[in-house]
């Protein structure tokens, strides 16, 4: 069986490793290493259940790679020092903060001392072409939404534009107790202080674009204004990127399917994105299972199956984070009642936590 996926990032590198894990053939094709150069500051917070099947099914992970985070804490522009929200599991870890670029390194260290795996940078954009005539792989998967198939095969979606840019950076600190997790969200935008070590956080602020932009002085002033316990040492080169809500109309079209931030791409104030693309790797590896245990073949019909399990639950999930964007963008006294409400509730707090936990497919 021999499967290629289009795309060198952390969505087509985890994708290879599950399939190599099956003993299949993969070969990967990219254009540019862009993903290493332009998100050196990107952090991702991966779901206890999602970690587990990641380290379990996928790669492990080295212990000095991920940092636990017990409990969340939300806070708003009106309510100031009292939280309006918090998430907390008996102790138990919610979820994991961890380095973009070292899951990358480690997946991208793996797969090249496989056998089944082989990695080719795109030099002629008549390859696309290419293969797409030849019919060499069995299945073709595209986790890059920048290449020729994206934007000719598998481009309508649905589009809304925030008119925001989200910007990350990396703050060492003083040492503290550092298991929370922080969100705020302010007049210009929601912005959250996401653990790495005692000694540095990472810093997700997704603010309007008609402001000006985020620097040092503003972070200061923010944590000074919610008496946060951050005593910085030094801020490490602040990245920006566009943000917008994106869901894919079609996921494939033939032998091509469409992959990761193609199929959806949401806010990240809830930090859902890539734990949607993981939920989607397991699913997509449980239908190839189907098809291996019962000598059926690698073919579109794979596709097909995958299309039809999780469309309607990525568009659920993804209506479902739009929704808590727009609820809390309101910012006023009844949006903080009613998530006073919500967290008060033990029925639907445990359901929240779950949610955020496991998807909508539990």
């Amino acid at each position: 069986m021999n499967i290629c996926i289009l795309g060198n990032g952390l969505t087509a590198l985890a994708l290879s490793k599950s399939l190599i894990n099956k003993k299949l053939n993969v070969s990967m094709y990219y254009e540019k290493n862009e993903y290493f150069k332009d998100f050196s500051t990107r952090t991702i917070g991966i779901s206890k259940d999602n970690f587990d099947y990641f380290n379990e099914d996928i790669l492990k992970f080295k212990n000095s790679m991920f940092w636990p985070i017990k409990k969340i804490d939300i806070y708003s522009e009106t309510s100031k020092e009292e939280k309006i929200l918090e998430f907390e599991k008996s102790g138990n870890t919610l979820f994991y903060i961890l380095k973009n670029r070292l899951i990358c390194n480690l997946l991208n260290t793996e797969l090249k001392k496989n056998y089944l795996f082989k990695k080719k940078k795109v030099k002629n954009l008549n390859f696309y072409k290419k293969i797409l005539k030849e019919k060499k792989f069995d299945l073709i998967i595209n986790c890059d939404n920048k290449n020729v198939i994206s934007k000719e095969f598998l481009s309508k979606k649905i589009l809304k534009n925030y008119n925001s840019s989200a910007y990350t950076t990396l703050v060492k600190h003083k040492k503290i107790n550092n298991n929370k997790a922080i969100q705020i969200f302010t007049k210009n935008g929601p912005i959250a202080f996401l653990p790495i070590s005692e000694f540095e956080t990472s810093i997700v602020f997704s603010k309007l674009d008609s402001q000006n932009e985020f620097d040092l002085k503003e972070l200061q002033t923010i944590i000074h204004n919610y008496k946060l316990r951050f005593k910085i040492k030094s801020i490490s080169e602040i990245n920006k990127f566009p943000l917008y809500l994106s869901l894919a109309r079609k996921y494939h079209k033939k032998n091509v399917m469409a992959f990761g931030d193609i199929l959806h791409r949401i806010h990240p104030h809830a930090g859902q994105g890539f734990n949607m693309t993981v939920r989607d790797i397991k699913i997509l590896n449980n239908i190839i299972n189907e098809h291996l245990s019962l000598g059926l073949q690698i073919d579109s019909l794979i596709f097909e199956k995958f299309e039809a399990r999780v469309k309607h639950f990525n568009l659920a999930f993804s209506s479902g984070v739009d929704f808590i964007y727009e609820f809390f963008k309101i910012n006023n006294n009844l949006s903080d009642k009613i998530a006073k409400f919500f967290g008060n509730n033990k029925f639907l707090k445990k359901y929240l936590t779950k949610y955020a936990d496991q998807g909508i497919y539990f």
